[in-house]
């Protein structure tokens, strides 16, 4: 799908991984610029070998990577001018670095009017934040959504998974795609600016109106394992483990004929959502007290899907392992790995009708590429590479 696009990937870690990985599953040619002497931080996390980690090599595979230098005049001159022959630059620095280096997109644009470039960063890289350095969780506390997620009387908890990194890793790799259609309209590049809080805060989908239109009197609140407007709706003990169900207002004549209570769809305590809010204690009990009748999770499940009653078990991520969606839906693959062997990750999230599916590619070794990124983009022969080398401009391993 994106056979020709070139990305200058700048970035580590996983929110600008993220994106990059995205456009490199769906066939650009991705080069993974990462600094000497280690390269990626993430190469480093657990859990892995020999300075090579899986955390790594899911971020990364499918990607072209050359290894330089950052603090050297002669790596920015290089990266300058691959700038100029690729369609993307994709970065993730702190606030500063690349406009020290002369490699922002204020001056890139200057010598390549058609450049795309997508810049992540925690606030963003205009405002009174922008100088701030911030991470996922950093992020998902400015955002609101720590402030939402928890007990109401407790500790505001962020979320088991990086949803700062991830979400804004998707709305950069979205923003890049309609920049190059635009681009394609007006022969112009443009410069793409994620922040992770904004990536959140538009996930604000109820507190920000209601707190408009209640003249600043509503606030949100924490409501734990139940569910902000309906009831019986939240996360429940089943007969096994956990179960997730929504009892939405269409749903509620559906959920008593499912518990064999249809006397309670008009029962004047359960009229309305939030007659059904008020008694949630109630509502619960009703629930739960049901679904110890059954002997299995699944049977739960499968009586609530007879009525087309929202429910799923929750499920922890190894459980995805053989499981009928998971195997389906081909969200686990098996990637290739010179070192690691044969690493599982999650596979592309996004299905199209007319895409074929690639062959799993392995992650690059540090360096790999940088003698065939040097020959393909700018030309250079192996002499120059090699200076470039000796120089101490470049450099490789073959170990991780």
């Amino acid at each position: 799908m994106l056979d020709g696009i070139k990305v200058l990937d700048l970035t580590q870690y996983f929110a600008g991984p993220s994106a990059t990985r995205l456009l490199a599953e769906l066939g650009a040619d991705v080069i993974k610029v990462e600094l000497a002497p280690d390269g990626d931080p993430s190469r480093m996390l657990p859990i892995g070998r020999d300075g090579r980690s899986g955390y790594y090599v899911q971020q990364n595979r499918g990607k072209r990577a050359i290894c330089i230098d950052f603090d050297r005049p002669e790596s920015w001159a290089l990266l300058t001018r691959l700038a100029g022959e690729v369609d993307i630059v994709v970065e993730n620095f702190g606030p500063g670095v690349l406009e020290r280096r002369g490699l922002d997109y204020a001056t890139l644009s200057r010598l390549h009017p058609r450049l795309v470039m997508a810049s992540i960063s925690a606030f963003g890289r205009s405002g009174p934040w922008s100088h701030k350095v911030g991470y996922d969780q950093v992020a998902q506390a400015v955002s609101g959504l720590m402030a939402l997620t928890g007990e109401p009387d407790g500790t505001p908890l962020f979320a088991g998974l990086p949803v700062a990194d991830g979400s804004s890793g998707i709305h950069a790799f979205a923003g890049l795609g309609w920049a190059l259609f635009h681009r394609e309209r007006s022969g112009r590049g443009q410069h793409v600016d994620v922040a992770m809080v904004d990536s959140l805060f538009c996930w604000n989908v109820f507190a920000i109106q209601a707190h408009t239109l209640t003249g600043g009197t509503y606030r949100q609140q924490r409501t734990g394992a139940n569910a902000l407007a309906a009831a019986p709706s939240g996360v429940f003990r089943g007969p096994q483990g956990w179960i997730v169900v929504l009892v939405l207002d269409r749903q509620w004549p559906k959920f008593c004929e499912a518990i064999g209570r249809p006397e309670l769809v008009t029962h004047p305590r359960y009229l309305t959502a939030a007659d059904r809010v008020a008694h949630r204690g109630e509502m619960n009990a009703l629930l739960e007290g049901w679904m110890a009748e059954f002997p299995t999770d699944e049977a739960v499940i499968a009586a609530l899907d007879r009525h087309r009653v929202p429910a799923a078990p929750v499920l922890a991520p190894e459980e995805a392992f053989g499981h009928e969606y998971y195997e389906d839906r081909g969200l686990i693959v098996t990637v290739p790995d010179p070192i690691l062997g044969e690493v599982a990750v999650p596979g592309l999230p996004i299905k199209f009708s007319d895409l074929a599916p690639r062959e799993p590619v392995s992650a690059p070794l540090l360096g790999q590429h940088n003698a065939a990124v040097l020959s393909d983009l700018l030309g250079l022969d192996d002499a120059a590479v090699a200076k470039l080398v000796s120089d101490g401009v470049l450099h490789h391993a073959t170990d991780r």
